[in-house]
C-alpha cells in the first residue's frame, strides 16, 4: 500500500485530524503516559525533535498552565501558544544556549525524544543513524534531567539496540520497553521510558 493510501486509511491519522493534533504520533505519547504516568501538572518538559508539534500539544495539555514546554528541532515548527520553540541543531552551542535561557537555570522533569533520521532505505545505515540520535538524546537527558526525572526515547530495534538499552539500564533506576498501539505493527520502533537517573 502506498503512503498516501495508508495515511488515508489510518485510524490514528483520522483521529488526530478530528481531535486537533498535528500528528498521529500524539497518540503514542498519550498511550505511553496512560501506562507509565510520567506527566504531572506544573512540570518542565523538553521535547527533542518537536516538529510538527504533536508531542508538544500533548505535553502542554498534561502539564497545565503552571507547567513549561520547550520544543527543539532542526526543522521549523508552526507556533503553539504556550510552547517555547527553538529551531536549531541541539548538537550546536547556539540552540543549547537558547534552551538554557528558556529553562532559566532549572532542570527538566521530563525529556522526550521522538527523533528519527531521514530514512535512506539502507537498513544498516538508517539503524546506525537512529541509534546515534538516541545516544545524543540520552546525553542531553543526562545533562538536563532532574534527579527524579523521566526520559522517554524512541529507538529502533536492530544493531546497537541491546547495547543502548544496557547503557540506559545502567544509568536509570528503572527502564521500561513499550510498543504503543499507535506505533505501526511493521515498524521496528519501540519507546524506552527511563525513570530516575542514577547519580
Amino acid at each position: 500500500m502506498d503512503w498516501k493510501k495508508r495515511q488515508k486509511a489510518d485510524p490514528y491519522v483520522k483521529r488526530a485530524q478530528r481531535e486537533g493534533y498535528r500528528a498521529r504520533s500524539a497518540f503514542k505519547l498519550i498511550e505511553l503516559d496512560e501506562k507509565d504516568r510520567f506527566f504531572r501538572p506544573g512540570q518542565r518538559v523538553v521535547d527533542l525533535g518537536a516538529a510538527p508539534g504533536g508531542w508538544c500539544q500533548v505535553a502542554l495539555e498534561r502539564v497545565g498552565p503552571h507547567g513549561m514546554v520547550t520544543g527543539l528541532d532542526i526543522l521549523p515548527m508552526e507556533p503553539i501558544e504556550g510552547v517555547t520553540f527553538i529551531q536549531g541543531d541541539f548538537r550546536e552551542d547556539e540552540p543549547l544556549a537558547a534552551l538554557e535561557e528558556a529553562m532559566a537555570g532549572q532542570r527538566a522533569d521530563l525529556v522526550l525524544s521522538d527523533m528519527a533520521p531521514n530514512m535512506s532505505g539502507i537498513s544498516p545505515s538508517d539503524q546506525a543513524r537512529s541509534i546515534y540520535l538516541a545516544e545524543l538524546a540520552a546525553a542531553f537527558a543526562r545533562d538536563w534531567l532532574d534527579s527524579q526525572g523521566v526520559f522517554v526515547v524512541k529507538v529502533f530495534q536492530g544493531q546497537g539496540f541491546d547495547a543502548y538499552l544496557a547503557e540506559l539500564r545502567s544509568s536509570y533506576v528503572q527502564v521500561r520497553i513499550r510498543k504503543p498501539a499507535a506505533s505501526r505493527a511493521e515498524s521496528r520502533e519501540v519507546y524506552l521510558v527511563a525513570s530516575r537517573p542514577r547519580v
